[in-house]
């Protein structure tokens, strides 16, 4: 009870600190959401220096600890007598492997290798890393051109939420299901009147027997027959699990819906030959209506497939618990390695889900062949989709990063007074950091949903590249839909037609 007092005191401490400071984190939120917004416009400007930048940083960081690793094993080397500190062996002491002459050796060896491997691979994928800078610049002309698409994900937010809410309301209906089940209950050992005759005529009661509440009138607050359960049911246990499996149905269901309207809306963008005439007024608005018109057969049977995944992950889950309790560790590593093997399953089926709605969105074509098309028109250019989603994914990360940390940073700030000039202007809380934690989740979820958009922007637009690659051919009959830059690395040219 005491436990329960001290968290409903913080409770109210939380709530009092939001009441007087909600402007201010809507203030916060709202600078998250300009500076992504503000980060994905300047991508196109950011993208090849931030890129290049780091690619030569990492090969001075490796030259510069390979020189710095090398004179030190020469220096340790250029004695003629050796203690039995630098000689080489395993130990769990790690500042003794400092001492050690082999472990600077091979410490050159390993930054050398990978300066060299990374210049290499540099040279060797020149062209290619252009090409994803060039189409992450694309994929920020493309949100400047459709801005309305940074705030459609909370359209699918919304729907996963009610899902969610949905399923555990039903789970909480179907937990209550069956008889309730009372047990003995014991403060002291004054005893209760029992009205019963029969109840009365019983040994004296024990904590944790079961009683029925009807028998017990607690005279003096010392035992009593207490709810504890509801009885168990053979089928709640399957209408759970029919539960669960129907809200990773539906949430699966919400995001495809998302992906594959943002999908058609960039896609439409790219397909306009004239980038500033021929794009449509509202292409978000005419995507939605699209996937929602034609598409809800394919988006229900790609979401079908990742939720008999996940079902299977949770029962997996269950297993595992019922191993550990008998102790099995070889079944107990089989289930692991059944879990580790789902988990990736479900990431490439997600990976190819998202590229066929992609495909869905530009052609109208059924998910199955989608998924094969989008599948082997990736394989066909693989090292073109590590390196762009490699980059991509760096670039996203940092944006990310830096928009927490900036909010984080002011909000940190301003709340512990820091700041001068707006010192008179922060009230007083109980924990400045009510606030501060408010504004940093709240941060990275904005930032999240902004930059999952641009993502979305670049992977769509590298498909349409694909495609426009394959089957045009910059004849009048079939011109490329591609900007100059990207015809120009790839070695193209309109025959007739130019954008």
């Amino acid at each position: 009870m005491q436990v329960l007092l001290q968290l409903q005191g913080i409770a109210m401490q939380v709530f009092n600190d939001f009441q007087q400071t909600w402007v201010f984190i809507l203030i916060g939120l709202l600078v998250a959401m300009v500076l992504s917004f503000l980060i994905i416009l300047l991508m196109r400007l950011l993208a090849c220096p931030v890129v290049w930048s780091l690619i030569l940083g990492v090969i001075i960081l490796s030259a510069v600890a390979c020189y710095l690793t090398t004179t030190k094993y020469m220096s340790m080397n250029s004695s003629n007598v050796t203690t039995p500190e630098q000689e080489f062996k395993f130990t769990t002491d790690l500042t003794a492997y400092t001492q050690m002459t082999d472990f600077w050796l091979v410490l050159a060896i390993v930054t050398g290798v990978i300066g060299g491997v990374i210049i290499l691979v540099t040279i060797c994928l020149f062209n290619r890393i252009r090409l994803a800078i060039e189409l992450i610049e694309e994929g920020s002309k493309c949100i400047g051109k459709v801005w309305t698409s940074l705030f459609f994900p909370i359209f699918p937010y919304i729907l996963i939420v009610v899902f969610i809410t949905i399923w555990g309301v039903i789970a909480v209906y179907l937990a209550s299901d069956g008889s309730p089940l009372y047990q003995i209950n014991i403060i002291s050992s004054t005893a209760s009147t029992i009205t019963s005759t029969a109840a009365a005529t019983t040994d004296t009661p024990k904590q944790g027997d079961p009683c029925d509440p009807k028998d017990y009138v607690n005279a003096t607050g010392s035992v009593t027959c207490m709810f504890y359960k509801y009885g168990d049911n053979a089928d709640v246990f399957y209408l759970q699990l029919y539960n669960l499996f129907a809200m990773f149905w539906l949430t699966q269901f919400a995001v495809a819906l998302g992906q594959m309207t943002l999908a058609g809306a960039f896609a439409s963008w790219y397909w306009a030959f004239n980038k500033d005439k021929d794009v449509p007024a509202a292409p978000l608005l005419a995507s939605f209506y699209r996937a929602f018109r034609y598409h809800l057969g394919s988006l229900a049977f790609g979401s079908l497939i990742i939720a008999i995944v996940q079902i299977i992950r949770v029962f997996l889950e269950y297993v595992e618990a019922k191993v550990k309790e008998s102790h099995n560790k070889v079944a107990l590593f089989l289930v692991k390695c059944l879990q580790c093997c789902f988990w990736c399953l479900e990431k490439l089926l997600k990976f190819i889900n998202k590229n066929a709605y992609i495909l869905i969105a530009i052609y109208g074509k059924n998910f199955c062949t989608s998924a094969k098309d989008a599948f082997f028109l990736l394989m066909r250019n693989i090292v073109r989709v590590t390196v762009l989603n490699g980059i991509t994914g760096f670039l996203l990360f940092l944006g990310k990063i830096f928009v927490v940390a900036f909010t984080a940073v002011i909000s940190f700030l301003f709340f512990t007074r820091r700041i001068s000039l707006v010192e008179d202007y922060v009230p007083e809380l109980n924990s400045a950091w009510v606030p501060i934690v408010i504004i940093v989740v709240g941060s990275y979820l904005i930032a999240d949903s902004f930059f999952d958009v641009y993502d979305m922007a670049i992977d769509t637009l590298f498909l349409c590249f694909l495609e426009d690659l394959e089957r045009h051919d910059g004849s009048s009959e079939k011109p490329y839909y591609m900007n100059k830059d990207l015809m120009k690395l790839v070695g193209k040219k309109q025959a007739v037609y130019s954008h």
